[in-house]
């Protein structure tokens, strides 16, 4: 047994392999400076239930005992528990790193692409755990569903030999894995340019032992040279070439409901991207030889992943989401699955960086023109800045400006305080409010407020 420390523990991928190695038997302990302001915080609590020890960001509990020293991505000589692991000349593993070695110990199962990774790799765990298979899943977002006894949690801990992981093409780790079995969900822009993506996605499902799972239903699929033999697709879109083809399919506010190979089947969430999703875990693990019978059924006792059009409360016949929507597919998906209400929809979406938002500005301000109807309002705050050197020489409000010019109820208001006077001031019994973006941990906070504003409201009555 080894002892691991986590700089930076407070990070949704990183929390979920310290859990892992501390149930492996493994000593763990790590930093995080959002931890130092003792604010209420899930992954927090979640670590100290698991009696890992949390310690200040302070370098002097960095020792020689330590046999690994964990960071997310870059080594920041400046922090000073990075400064101190430098000093004493321990091992530095990145967060990839690490998560490659546990994956490849096992059946790996790792779910790639763009929008709804996430989703799919804690669905896949759920149809195994569900299917008796004790899977191990290590994910970049939180179930809701209850494993190993802890509510919502970003890990199950299982005793077999799968394991279940998502795969991230934004910083190039997905090089690092070499799954048996690989699911692409799609191929939009995001962090990087398509032409980058593309090769990355490439490898990945030509490196898979066993199978991979790819989305027709994405225009760049066909882009692929795919010598992997082994190959089960979906489509939502009668693809005649798709292994999985749903048909009569339902799309309705209480679930989803389609007729597969002869059988009718119902799912218990909104929107096409969920049903996509369910297509693409129910494809995973087919190439383990288990019904899609089996798989369906399974997922009709999923109840999401959080900030995935996760409501918050309802108050006054008022519904407030959360939602992890920050590119283009992802915002459009949950516009979709929203519209299908019959209130109106309030969505406030911060943009998570200046590059990403330079990036999709056009694709983003493009896909709104067409998506935005007479019943959807748009509220841009500023785009979110997490600190250091950035060239700011974008602005929310370049989204906003075109949408306004060809008739869109769009609006640009940079601070929180002025977006919630706007909500309280424009919504009544019916309407939907959707907090919208990555990054910023915050937003959930900012989605609680609003209730309980709205809440206070006494006119609302």
């Amino acid at each position: 047994m080894a002892t691991f420390f986590f700089c930076g523990i407070g990070g949704i991928g990183m929390s979920a392999i310290a859990l892992y190695l501390k149930k492996a038997g493994h000593t763990v302990l790590g930093s995080d400076r959002s931890f130092d302001n003792n604010k209420p915080n899930a992954v927090k609590s979640s670590l100290c239930n698991n009696h890992i020890q949390l310690v200040p960001q302070t370098g002097e509990y960095v020792t020689k005992d330590i046999d690994f020293f964990i960071v997310s991505s870059a080594v920041e000589p400046t922090i000073p528990d990075v400064k101190k692991a430098l000093e004493l000349n321990i091992k530095i593993m990145k967060r990839a790193e690490i998560l490659a070695e546990i994956f490849h110990k096992h059946t790996g199962i790792a779910i790639a692409g763009t929008s709804g990774k996430t989703t799919v790799t804690a669905m896949v765990g759920h149809i195994l755990s569900v299917m008796k298979k004790n899977p191990t899943m290590i994910n970049g977002g939180i179930s809701l569903n209850t494993y190993n006894g802890e509510n919502e949690s970003n890990l199950i801990y299982g005793d077999s030999n799968l394991c279940v992981i998502e795969a991230d093409e934004s910083d190039g780790s997905i090089a690092l894995y070499t799954p048996h079995i690989g699911i692409l969900t799609n191929i939009s822009l995001d962090h990087k340019p398509i032409e980058e993506t593309l090769p990355l996605f490439e490898s990945f499902l030509n490196r898979c032992h066993i199978g991979s799972v790819i989305n027709m239903d994405c225009k760049y699929t066909s882009d692929l040279n795919l010598t992997q033999k082994n190959i089960i697709s979906f489509s939502v879109e009668n693809h005649p070439q798709a292994t999985l083809n749903p048909q009569h399919i339902c799309f309705a506010t209480n679930g989803i409901s389609f007729n597969l190979n002869g059988k009718n089947h119902t799912l218990p969430f909104i929107g096409k991207h969920n049903l996509e999703n369910a297509l693409a875990a129910t494809a995973a693990c087919m190439l383990l030889n288990i019904s899609p019978e089996d798989c369906l059924s399974a997922l009709k006792s999923f109840k999401g992943t959080k900030r995935r059009l996760q409501t918050v409360g309802i108050t006054h016949n008022i519904t407030i989401i959360d939602d992890y929507g920050h590119n283009t597919e992802k915002i459009k998906a949950s516009l979709q699955a929203l519209q299908l209400h019959q209130g109106r929809i309030f969505a406030v979406y911060q943009p998570h960086g200046f590059a990403p938002m330079r990036m999709m500005k056009t694709e983003l301000t493009e896909m709104l023109k067409q998506q935005l109807d007479d019943r959807t309002y748009w509220i841009m705050p500023d785009i979110y800045y997490a600190g250091g050197t950035v060239t700011k020489d974008v602005s929310s409000n370049d989204v906003v400006e075109p949408l306004k010019k060809v008739g869109k109820n769009a609006f640009y208001i940079p601070e929180r305080t002025d977006i919630q006077k706007f909500l309280l001031t424009h919504v009544q019994s019916g309407d939907f409010i959707v907090i919208m973006g990555a990054r910023d941990d915050t937003l959930t906070h900012f989605a609680h407020q609003i209730l309980n504003s709205i809440k206070e409201k006494k006119c609302l009555e």
